[in-house]
């Protein structure tokens, strides 16, 4: 018995605690070589592993007794490939390595490049390979103050780790080099360079001879062709969602997706589309444009009025357009987000098997902003069915109630505290997005021990708690991989509703149960 530590995460999802990387990555690999049953994704990380399973086919707590059961002792793994990273040792906090570290620079140099690095896994964005393995003398915390721009091909160190910047991006880790290499080309085949398991082997090079990068996919038609739709007004980019792009965690990519998944399941049952087909997800109203050949289409999620030329038509219904109609849609009633389809669906590229926009990420279809051609695919369809009812969605200055499941984390925080999260109540502010929403309460989570929290994996839902105490809650598009305490995670069912939340909505938070670690418990 390995004695592990359990923690619930979400209804289909826990955290394993583990002694140290070595343990977590023993226990990747098995779950990899040997899956159970019901398991769907695992994200290992410093010294947890995030496990996402099927509740319909496996409990936490039995999954929890057969991960249990597993032995962990350190197994014979297959070669290793072997990732040769030329370097420039050019980096601006080179010299404060050095003093921190008590090294000269030449051999901080050197001991960067005398053994090779192991990449234990992938987060913080896609490509980025948290590599382990190297001299515990390079072990340095990160930056008191976290750069707003390190540039795509920095080569770093922060605590145990090495990595590698895939693209520019704000970040505190320490800056000792820079690579030509692209980390992230979505031109190869995976597009992420490292790999968990890989082993990197950093060779310092005076230049270095840059990587070719293929050019984008194309998200959409966007030329001037004949039909399909003209936009003619995007006050905030439209994006290309669908069902998202799962099990692609090992290399730092989220599964992304739509926000309102039930408005997405009713906009292609009423248009005849096969379920997943692509929508635009529209924020705030306004959006506006022209037909160019005849289509039926409808909105979804957010309640808005949809005007045609001059006629006024409610959301929730199918509707037939004209070549020379103008569409337009309402700033929304209630909720936030509309969803726009047509029936047959639009001509839209996917992206990693996916037609769905990853703002974080950056990675899927284009956003559509105004003067874009939206070509429609024409796909097989079944008939158009009726009008659907408006679904009841909060506006500003409503109280909306949120399960959430405690934990992981829940217990770095003093009994008062967790009392203050449930019992008060939090605005939702302008500052959200795709990737999370800010919340802001008139007495924050503070915890007396404000250390560092090791990278773990996080889920969508999760209530994750900054050093200002306001917590911020993870939508869609949120990183695979976070160093703060979350201190729980909304429920499943309460995600779609989640994700309509305009600004000025307030929020209350229900636990379904208190915290506790899952027992392993054999059945089902």
């Amino acid at each position: 018995m390995s004695h592990l530590r359990f923690l619930p995460v979400a209804l289909d999802a826990l955290l394993v605690e583990l002694a140290d990387l070595e343990q977590v990555l023993t226990l990747h690999a098995l779950l990899r070589e040997a899956p159970l049953a019901g398991l769907r994704e695992t994200i290992p990380a410093a010294r947890t592993l995030f496990v996402r399973f099927d509740p319909q086919e496996v409990s936490a707590q039995a999954l929890a007794a057969q991960i249990d059961a597993l032995d962990l002792t350190p197994h014979v793994q297959k070669a290793a490939r072997v990732v040769t990273i030329p370097t420039r040792y050019d980096g601006e906090d080179l010299a404060e390595v050095a003093e921190l570290t008590g090294l000269s620079v030449a051999e901080v140099i050197e001991r960067h490049q005398a053994r090779p690095w192991t990449v234990a896994f992938c987060g913080f964005a896609p490509g980025f390979g948290y590599m382990a393995g190297g001299d515990p003398a390079l072990e340095v915390p990160r930056r008191r103050t976290p750069r707003t721009r390190i540039p795509a091909g920095s080569v770093a160190l922060a605590g145990a780790f090495s990595g590698i910047y895939p693209k520019a991006s704000p970040g505190g880790w320490q800056i000792i080099g820079t690579t030509d290499l692209a980390m992230w080309d979505l031109g190869r085949t995976p597009p992420a360079l490292l790999q968990p398991g890989d082993q990197v082997q950093f060779e310092r090079h005076d230049a270095v001879a840059a990587y070719p990068v293929a050019a984008l996919p194309p998200s959409a038609d966007m030329s001037s062709g004949q039909g399909g739709f003209e936009v003619l007004a995007a006050p905030f980019p439209a994006m290309f969602e669908d069902n998202g792009r799962a099990g692609q965690a090992a290399q730092g990519v989220a599964a992304s997706g739509v926000l309102d998944r039930g408005a997405l399941r009713a906009l292609n049952r009423m248009l005849g589309n096969p379920a997943g087909t692509a929508a635009l997800e529209i924020t705030g109203g306004g959006f506006a444009f022209r037909a160019k050949e005849p289509a039926v289409i409808a909105v979804t999620g957010a309640p808005c009025r949809v005007s045609v030329n001059d006629w006024d038509f409610g959301s929730h219904a199918p509707i037939a357009v004209d070549p020379g109609d103008r569409i337009t849609l309402s700033v929304p009633k209630a909720g936030l987000r509309a969803l726009l389809g047509v029936r047959g669906g639009f001509a839209v590229a996917p992206v990693m098997g996916a037609a769905t926009w990853d703002s974080l990420a950056e990675i899927g279809p284009q956003p559509v902003r105004q003067g874009a051609h939206l070509a429609l695919a024409h796909a097989p369809a079944d008939a158009v069915g009726p009008a659907i009812s408006l679904p009841a969605l909060p506006k500003a200055g409503d109280l909306v109630v949120l399960d959430v499941v405690m934990g992981p984390r829940s217990d770095w925080f003093e009994p008062q505290i967790l009392d203050r999260f449930t019992q008060q109540e939090w605005e939702v502010t302008a500052q959200s997005s795709r990737v999370g929403i800010r919340l802001n309460g008139a007495a924050p989570l503070t915890r007396p021990d404000q250390s560092e929290l090791p990278s773990e994996g996080t889920a969508t839902g999760a209530i994750q708690v900054p050093h200002s105490g306001q917590p911020v809650l993870f939508l869609a598009d949120h990183p695979l991989t976070g160093g703060y305490p979350v201190i729980g995670a909304v429920a499943d069912y309460h995600l779609d509703l989640a994700g309509q939340l305009p600004p000025g909505v307030k929020i209350r938070f229900n636990p379904v149960a208190p915290f506790a670690e899952i027992k392993p418990c054999a059945g089902m």
